[in-house]
This record gives structure tokens, sequence and C-alpha cells, in this order.
């Protein structure tokens, strides 16, 4: 073998503090390993360095290779999870906030970036981006292997900027791409309507700070309005706080457990509406779609599993994992998936996604082709709630 040079020993130095911390936390390749293991790994992981820096046919910069093996360890976990440089410990630790302007998308991290929702009334939803939408490009960068925080702040920017995107939908040999303006989110989290005399339509397009509260005041006007049973729509629905989600879930249910959270160790710990709490009586009926992720999914898994409420449309994202940072000695860190829910039956929601009561089949048009007019799953939804409220 090619002896090592000093600088790239150092390196390995430099880098073996983070690993080991890495399996310490319990993520190394996902699993505990003994010690010999560990350093088996370790010794093959200075191999490939020193391979990769004697012979590979152009100078490299080994900092940065070891820092994209970092990456791809973490992004190996799971698509939440993530190597963070020390830039991005500073910002986060400091609640630095990203610039205030959005194309109103949730993303995930599934090779290239991946669209998990766009917000009704943003710039994404305008221009026809659904679930499942691949973005490959930013302004000309790949987003190959990109993180979802990296993702969602080159996607940020100051109100009034553009941003290009590169779009794939399905099998489309070849992107689509597109311009959107980004703007400051201004719209309310909750919104209602009456649909008739009896039947109060409420649509929550993100569980923020106060959207609990917003939906027990929304209920209330809609009662005294007249409405004697609720059509709750949570379809791309994806950002918020999952506890405001809880919180939305235990204004009705007042007793029972809603959900599980399972913990590293496989510690579980349950979820329970709060005991002595009137709950809204009112029949429900709760819209879902491919786009019903994080917050929404816990106040859909709260209702649907303590039968308190029935689902129609499609199955829900699958994305219940909590994460926290973990700080490394030199200053970088892990976004470390720690967390996540479960059904109150134990049935698993992160990717697995919650099935609906009533299933509704909605067709996918290429993109930049016209969208059928109609909603059908509002539709179906309606027709639902009056058949189990005659």
């Amino acid at each position: 073998m090619v002896s090592m040079s000093r600088r790239a020993r150092l390196v390995i130095l430099f880098v073996s503090v983070p690993v080991v911390a890495f399996t310490m936390v319990g993520g190394f390749l996902g699993q505990s390993v003994g010690r010999e293991d560990t350093y088996r790994h370790l010794r093959i992981f200075e191999d490939v360095v020193s391979l990769i820096g004697s012979n590979y046919v152009e100078e490299v910069d080994l900092e940065d290779v070891i820092e994209g093996s970092l990456r791809g360890l973490a992004g190996g976990l799971d698509s939440d999870s993530t190597f963070l440089s020390a830039d991005d410990v500073r910002r986060m630790e400091s609640g630095e906030p990203l610039p205030n302007g959005e194309i109103g998308v949730e993303v995930t991290s599934q090779y290239y970036l991946q669209v998990i929702a766009a917000r009704p009334e943003s710039p994404a939803s305008r221009a026809g981006l659904i679930p499942g939408d691949f973005i490959q490009a930013i302004d000309g960068q790949t987003t190959r292997r990109l993180s979802a925080l990296e993702g969602n702040k080159r996607l940020r920017g100051k109100p009034g900027t553009s941003v290009k995107l590169s779009i794939i939908r399905g099998n489309q040999s070849e992107p689509s791409d597109l311009e959107l303006v980004r703007q400051r989110v201004t719209n309310r989290a909750v919104t209602t309507s009456l649909l008739d005399e009896n039947f109060g339509y409420i649509r929550i397009t993100r569980f923020s700070t106060g959207a609990s509260e917003e939906l027990a005041t929304a209920v209330a006007e809609l009662r005294d309005s007249g409405a004697r049973a609720l059509l709750i729509d949570v379809r791309s629905a994806a950002g918020g706080s999952f506890e405001e989600g809880i919180a939305a879930a235990r204004l009705f249910v007042s007793s029972g457990t809603l959900l599980r959270r399972t913990e590293h160790g496989d510690r579980q710990v349950d979820v329970t509406a709060t005991a002595g709490t009137e709950a809204v009586d009112m029949p429900l009926v709760l819209l879902t779609d491919f786009g019903t992720a994080h917050a929404a999914e816990l106040f859909v898994a709260g209702l649907s599993g303590t039968s308190r409420a029935d689902t129609v449309g499609q199955r829900t994202a699958g994305r219940t994992s909590l994460q926290k940072l973990v700080k490394l000695s030199d200053g970088t860190g892990l976004w470390l998936s720690w967390a996540r829910y479960l059904q109150a039956s134990g049935d698993p929601i992160h990717r697995s996604g919650i099935r609906p009561t009533v299933e509704v089949k909605v067709s996918v048009v290429q993109f930049g082709e016209p969208v059928p007019s109609g909603d059908e799953i509002l539709e179906q939804g309606l027709e639902h709630l009056r058949s189990t409220t005659l």
C-alpha cells in the first residue's frame, strides 16, 4: 500500500473524533457495533483516504473528501439526518433566521430534492408543483445528494427575488425549467367557509405557532353560524411544529392515547389527550393527500386512530421523525433523527403514511399540462360527511 502523507494522517486524526462521536450516539451504520469493528472501519476509512490522495487522477482536497464522506454517512441513515458544517452549527445555535422570502414548498432529500408539499396559494402551488416532484437543480446547481436543510436554505431569499428550478415529474426524460418569485408568507394558517347551511369547511395550510388556537376559534365561529358537522382539509399541510399538531388533535379528543413516540433504545412514550378537557363533539371528516406531512400527520393520526374522524383522500406523506443537533468537537455537528411518532396502535407512520378510510384516486398530469377542473377529494369528502351525519 502507498504510505500516507503527514497531511493526510492529520486529516484522518481530525475526522476520527467526529466519527467516534457519531458511533457513540448510535448512528454508525445504523446499529451498535463492537469496538474492534469500529476500529476496523476506521482503518479501512484511513486506507481509502490514503489511496485517493496517492492515486486519484487529479489533486484533491482531502478535507473536502472527508466532509463528503461524513455527509454520506449521516445521509445514509435517513433523508432527515445530515452532517452540518461549523457555519451551519453556528447559524442553528444562534437562531439566525433564513431570509423571509420563499416559494412555499417543503422538501426532503431523495437523491435529488423532492417536494413533500406545495402550500396552497404559494408560488410553487400556482406553478403546478405537487408532492413527489423532484427539484433536479436550483439556479443551475444540481441538488444531487443535497440535504433538505441545505436545499431549504438555497430556496429562500429576499421577497421579490427569483429562483430558477429544474423539475422532473414521473418518467420525464428531460426536466422542465421554471422561474418563481419568492414572497413573504402572509396568509393565515386556518381559513373557514360554510359549504352549505349545515357543513363547515376548515382549511389548515400549516401548523405554525398558534394554529391550534386559530382552529379552536374557527370551530366556534362555524358552530355559531349553524354548522353541525366539519370537513377539515389538511392536504399539502406540511409545515409547522409537531406540538401544534398534537394540540389541535386534543381539541377533538378528551381522553385516551393519541399517539406513541419511539426513541433511541426502543423507549416508547404515550402522547395522550388532555384529561378532563371538554372536546369538540361535532362529526368530522378529514381530507388528506400525499402532501399531508409532519404535524398534520399527527393531527390525522390522533383523530383517525381514536375513531374520532374518518379520512378521505390519499395516503399521507409518512414524515414523522424528530431531529436534534449533536455538536462535535471540531465545531461541526449532526442533525440526527432521534425519535419517531407512531399511531396509538403502535403501527408506523414514518415512511408508511396513514391510509384514508375512503381512498380517492387522482390523476397526475405531466408537468405543464392543464390540471383537470373540479376537486374530487373535496366532493367525496363532503358526500362521506353527509352520509355519516344523516
